[in-house]
């Protein structure tokens, strides 16, 4: 098990039994040091694998064993879990893999005021190193989901959603929901219908299965474009399994990325402070008048921040390249109070993105084009080995080795190590790579002037990566 960009992560196999009980009692051993005293109600949720109830049931156990009250909500959005416990002042445990592949799950987890922190996280991985030979799971309830629990905690977040916008804000739009296994596809449509869209349910898969909105396959490209075509679209919007991050595509079909989705947000909300990862477009520095900070990726770098930059009045959002938008501060939007969430959610990028739509009578390739950010580009190699990821980092350490890598597209003039290694390149185009925080798998992400040519970078430097991995390194860089 590995925590990665958020929560947990690990082989389905492996995470169910032994380890995801022992993950929990690290938890409840960490609240008792840090926040509140056992006998407290632990609230946890699920996202739609095979594997998660299995892995709840454990972790009921774990956290029963150590006095707390845990207390299923059953399958629920991540956000709507995090403000449901946010609301109570409670912790919570949600059991997802996000959008990793089916083989794999993880556990996310939040204290009282929010998702723990990367000293948290330390924390937890010396307690569950120090006792994992000796650990023995601990006899107890089953997880028997709450109906009440998971109505309440669902009827809070779809009213948080509705009250953003006004009554029939998005009528006269025909929308597109791809509904694959989310667990979010049902209220998602809901709450488009409330505010007056005309909504095409699709895509809907009895089996489960993982959306990467941040490298979204051809494929799925291929049904989303048919679909907009076949139904008269103006957008389809969709989610990961988790409902945590967003996925939003055009009238063409073309996807709208993570950090146009984030930047139409924080436009939407009046924000002061922008802070999002390096691997967020460029362009969003230097334009629009917001304060941008910059971190590694991951929503507890971008949470660290955003309480940095907290300040009296201001407005703070975060978001992340894969559409994820956290908000640090409350804030007034149609007249209401839309208090702080700082993690990531998938229904208020959305509504802030069609409601931009609604309000400038433009369609999303006009928002796109009007904006004039660098077009990126994303995507990975799966499957890659951590230890290769390693390996080519270490080795790209060299300035020279790193230009020799990246020879093909030019010269290499400046280096942010931020985090993986993000290269800009004489002709002002961007290459970064980095291994993913939780899974085996190396990402690319790229900045040029034209989708194509975004592509190609894309591509060019992953076929490399790859070929380092399957011949000697020197014959390669």
């Amino acid at each position: 098990m590995k925590f990665g960009s958020s929560g947990v992560r690990g082989l389905a196999s492996e995470l169910v039994g032994q380890a995801s009980g022992l993950y929990a009692e690290a938890f409840a051993w960490r609240l008792v040091s840090s926040w509140i005293q056992p006998n407290r109600s632990v609230f946890i949720g699920r996202d739609l694998r095979d594997s998660s109830q299995a892995i709840v049931n454990n972790c009921v156990a774990g956290l029963a064993a150590n006095g707390f009250q845990p207390v299923d909500c059953g399958a629920i959005p991540t956000p709507a879990l995090a403000l449901y416990a946010r609301r109570y002042g409670a912790a919570a445990l949600m059991v997802t893999g996000s959008h990793i592949p089916a083989d794999r799950n993880g556990i996310k987890f939040y204290g009282p005021n929010g998702e723990i922190s990367k000293a948290d996280e330390a924390a937890i991985t010396r307690f569950v190193a120090e006792r994992s030979n000796a650990y023995r799971l601990p006899p107890g309830p089953v997880g028997t989901s709450s109906p009440g629990r998971h109505e309440e905690a669902i009827a809070a977040y779809r009213e948080r959603a509705i009250d953003m916008l006004e009554p029939e804000s998005l009528s006269g739009m025909r929308l597109g929901v791809y509904e694959h296994s989310s667990v979010a596809a049902e209220l998602l449509v809901e709450v488009l219908r409330s505010l007056g869209a005309s909504v095409v349910a699709l895509g809907k898969t009895e089996s489960f299965l993982p959306v990467d909105t941040e490298a979204v396959d051809a494929a799925t490209i291929a049904r989303l474009k048919k679909w907009v075509r076949g139904f008269g679209l103006d957008a389809i919007v969709s989610t990961d399994a988790d409902a945590d991050r967003p996925l939003i595509a055009d009238e063409r079909g073309d996807l709208f990325r993570g950090d146009l989705v984030g930047l139409a947000t924080a436009m939407f909300l009046k924000a002061d402070t922008i802070v999002t990862p390096v691997t967020s477009n460029s362009g969003i520095s230097h334009a629009f008048g917001f304060e941008v900070l910059r971190t590694k990726v991951g929503s507890p770098f971008v949470i660290e921040a955003m309480q940095a930059a907290q300040r009296a009045g201001s407005i703070v959002v975060g978001f992340e390249a894969n559409g994820g938008v956290l908000l640090g501060s409350d804030c007034i939007v149609n007249g209401k109070t839309l208090t702080a969430l700082p993690t990531r959610d998938s229904f208020l990028p959305i509504l802030a993105v069609l409601s931009t739509m609604a309000s400038t009578n433009m369609k999303l390739s006009r928002l796109r084009g009007l904006w004039k950010l660098p077009v990126c580009a994303s995507e990975r190699l799966q499957n890659f080995p951590t230890e290769c990821s390693r390996r080519l980092m270490d080795r790209l350490e060299s300035r020279a080795t790193l230009q020799r890598f990246l020879a093909p597209l030019g010269t290499v003039v400046e280096v942010d190590e931020t985090d993986g290694l993000r290269a800009q390149m004489l002709t002002g185009e961007i290459v970064h790579v980095r291994p993913s925080g939780n899974a085996p798998e190396l990402r690319c992400y790229s900045e040029a002037a034209n989708e194509r040519r975004a592509m190609a970078i894309v591509s060019l430097t992953l076929k490399r990566a790859q070929a380092f991995s399957l011949a000697d390194e020197m014959e390669v860089i």
